[in-house]
C-alpha cells in the first residue's frame, strides 16, 4: 500500500488535498468515505480534477498504483501458471476443461505467438529468386532423379 511518502511535499496542492489523495491510494476507504472524513462534496472533489496539479498527482499515484500490480501479477505468474497447468488433469472434467481452455486462450500467450509469426521471415525474403539458367538445370536434375541411385544413409 502507498504510505505518505509517496505524497511529495508540493506548495501546490492544499492540506485538503494532500490527505484526500493519501488516503484515496491507501486502500482503506472508498472514495466516498474519503470525501465524507474530509468534508469534501464530490462537486469540490470533480472541481480538484480540473485542476492541474490535483490532477498531475492523482495520476502519478495512479500510475504508481498500477506499476506495484503489474509487479505484483509478474512476480507470482509462474505460479499461477504452473497451477492453471495442473488444473488441466483435475479428476472434475468441467475443471479441467475450463483450465485447458484458459491456458490455450490466455492473451499473453496469443500476443507472443503473433510477435513470432509477424517477424518470420516468409520464403520469398528468405531466398533471392533463382537465376534461369539454375532454375531450368535444377529442374533438368529432378527430372532425371528416378535414373540415380538411392543412396542409404
Amino acid at each position: 500500500m502507498l504510505k505518505s511518502k509517496y505524497l511529495p511535499k508540493s506548495k501546490y496542492l492544499t492540506k485538503k488535498q494532500k490527505g484526500v489523495l493519501e488516503d484515496l491510494f491507501s486502500g482503506s476507504l472508498t472514495v466516498q468515505e474519503v470525501l465524507e472524513k474530509w468534508y469534501v462534496t464530490r462537486r469540490t472533489y470533480f472541481r480538484w480534477h480540473a485542476q492541474e496539479f490535483f490532477a498531475a498527482e492523482f495520476k502519478r499515484l495512479m500510475n504508481l498504483v498500477h506499476s506495484e500490480s503489474d509487479l505484483i501479477c509478474a512476480r507470482y505468474s509462474a505460479q499461477v501458471a504452473m497451477k492453471l497447468v495442473s488444473l488441466t488433469v483435475a479428476e472434475k472434467d468441467e475443471i479441467a476443461r475450463k483450465a485447458c481452455m484458459n491456458v490455450i486462450n490466455h492473451p499473453s500467450r496469443k500476443t507472443k505467438n503473433l510477435t513470432v509469426a509477424k517477424n518470420l521471415p516468409t520464403p520469398e525474403e528468405e531466398y533471392p529468386p533463382l537465376p534461369p539458367e539454375v532454375a531450368s538445370r535444377l529442374l533438368a536434375a529432378l527430372a532425371n532423379e528416378k535414373d540415380l541411385p538411392v543412396l542409404s544413409r
